[in-house]
């Protein structure tokens, strides 16, 4: 007998928006989770061809002593040129995007989730039977990349505009979760978006894919203020 397809949901989002946090929620839930940003890491692992050709294009100066990808020194490069950034992403994007659906297809869950920033933008929204897109204020946006990634505003804001408007994801999404509020309000609107999920597939009574008994994320997790909640995810690498 044929294996069923799982259904893929797209999550995207710009960088410390707050993927990272519905990520977690999704795979606490049982869904199968695909961090695009994880696999790019994995790709330009010390050896492999990818990395080898990065440094080709980019100079030996983008390695660190050891021979891995010095993500800071390569992102300094490509986030203040455009051109730079097409050139990497030439490079890096086939072989995630080949990774991201070699494990779609092995995946044995009933529902996989893809979480990559550049979903729309790489053609991986379609491969998907929904996308969803978190956002925030672009106060807070700003605000949670500096204390995460420990950058200057005039990094952060250069990382920021390397990439789209939040507006051009929203009005592709099928869904969007607003991550402005609390890290309850956000838990709250996944939740109601995987029960509908679930009835989608016809899955509300499996076991496996219940609601968690514990939070996933906590403020003892978040930089910066108090109030508001960092994505947690490690998008430093241009390609993420």
């Amino acid at each position: 007998m044929t294996r069923r397809r799982p259904y893929v949901i797209g999550l995207t989002g710009n960088i410390a928006c707050g993927k990272s946090l519905v990520l977690r929620e999704l795979a606490a839930r049982g869904a199968e989770t695909i961090d695009a940003d994880q696999v790019a890491r994995e790709v330009t692992e010390p050896g492999s061809p990818v990395l080898a050709a990065i440094a080709q294009e980019f100079g030996a100066e983008i390695l660190r002593p050891d021979g891995s990808l010095d993500r800071r020194a390569l992102g300094a490069i490509v986030f203040r040129d455009p051109e730079a950034l097409r050139r990497l992403e030439a490079i890096t994007h086939p072989a995630i995007l080949a990774e991201i659906r070699r494990r779609v297809a092995a995946s044995e869950r009933p529902v996989v989730v893809i979480d990559a920033i550049k979903l729309f933008e790489s053609s991986l929204a379609r491969d998907c039977d929904e996308v969803w897109v978190v956002t925030c204020r672009p106060d807070q946006q700003l605000a949670r990349l500096m204390a995460r990634n420990g950058l200057t505003e005039e990094e952060a804001l250069a990382r920021i505009r390397a990439q789209p408007p939040q507006e051009e994801k929203v009005t592709r999404a099928d869904r969007v979760i607003d991550n402005s509020g609390s890290i309850e309000e956000t838990r709250r609107q996944v939740a109601a978006l995987w029960q509908e999920v679930l009835a989608r597939i016809g899955r509300r009574d499996d076991p496996a894919l219940a609601e968690p008994s514990s939070p996933t994320y906590t403020a003892a997790e978040r930089p910066g203020s108090r109030k508001e909640h960092d994505d947690g995810s490690a998008e430093t690498d241009p390609d993420a």
